[in-house]
């Protein structure tokens, strides 16, 4: 396995318990001294190069100073974690990541490659720069972490997107089944792990847990049943939205502290804090509201659904 871009060597350690040889990459002398460091010295800094250290310990990791875009190695996998910062903000763009994307995937075209990327990526783009693989988009408790490019020789057969739910120890695929039915809300709405909307997969997610969609393009889903160990709304009210039906509706049910959840509706989904303040509620009780868009086109409505969290 080959580092590329291994800094001071976070990943090299775990990588060894997947492998018995490990090398790792980087043009910063500074950063491989705290890789080696951090290693417990078990990888030797020799000038410019690197040698394998002694037996014990990680005796499998070796150092080298080395461009990432320049190959040391031939058959090994590479793995690459490009910098997606720069002068304190975040680099949105795969063409501005150190190093870019496109030639990453120039350079290691033909070659078992990991890339990983932030989970906000365009897949659209990637797929225009010509990656064939798979890519998985990873979250934990809640939020999502970031994407992974898998390439074609290292992609599960027949699968371009995964979600995975690391404290879960959850997966879904595009090659999963993803009927699941269109219908008004049961007794439970469920927001899917952001994992799953990121890849795209509500349907698949929906399939497995018994679930359906309120509107076939909203990722909110629906079911009478709460999947365990999913947090969930139990509707208590469903009502054509408006901030006075809502406010009247939250007033009736005694609500002083509101979480609001949204999509498909732009006004709300841009100033959520600003509606919670215009509500001006003052009960005790902490619910939950889900706003969201119904139909399309002239068909399309808001409609708030008035929830308790399940916790």
């Amino acid at each position: 396995m080959h580092d590329v871009t291994c800094s001071i060597g976070t990943e090299l350690a775990a990588l060894t318990e997947l492998t018995d040889r490990v090398l790792g990459g980087d043009l910063d002398p500074v950063r491989l001294a705290m890789a080696r460091h951090n290693l417990g010295g078990s990888a030797r800094l020799d000038g410019g190069g690197a040698k394998l250290g002694p037996p014990h310990g990680l005796g499998g990791i070796a150092l080298v100073r080395a461009d990432a875009l320049t190959p040391v190695t031939r058959d090994a996998v590479v793995l690459a974690d490009p910098g997606r910062r720069g002068g304190g903000r975040r680099r949105f763009d795969p063409a501005d990541y150190q190093p870019a994307l496109d030639r990453l995937l120039e350079v290691y075209a033909g070659r078992d490659l990991v890339v990983k990327t932030a989970p906000g990526i365009d897949f659209d783009k990637i797929r225009m720069l010509g990656f064939q693989g798979e890519i998985e988009v990873t979250s934990w408790r809640d939020s999502v972490r970031e994407a992974c490019l898998w390439s074609p020789g290292l992609a599960a057969p027949g699968v371009r997107r995964r979600a995975t739910i690391l404290d879960r120890g959850e997966q879904l695929t595009d090659a999963d089944p993803d009927d699941c039915d269109v219908r008004p809300a049961g007794r439970w709405i469920i927001d899917p792990d952001g994992a799953v909307v990121r890849a795209g997969l509500v349907r698949q997610y929906a399939t497995r847990h018994g679930l359906w969609q309120l509107d076939p393009d909203i990722a909110y889903l629906s079911g009478d049943l709460l999947p365990d160990g999913i947090r969930g709304f139990e509707v208590l009210e469903e009502l054509p939205y408006s901030e006075k039906r809502l406010r009247q509706a939250l007033v009736a049910h005694g609500c002083g502290a509101l979480e609001i959840l949204v999509r498909g509706v732009r006004d709300v989904q841009a100033d959520p804090d600003g509606l919670r303040r215009r509500l001006r509620l003052r009960g005790r009780l902490r619910l939950s509201v889900v706003i969201t868009r119904i139909g399309s086109g002239t068909a399309a409505r808001p409609i708030a659904f008035v929830c308790q969290p399940s916790r």
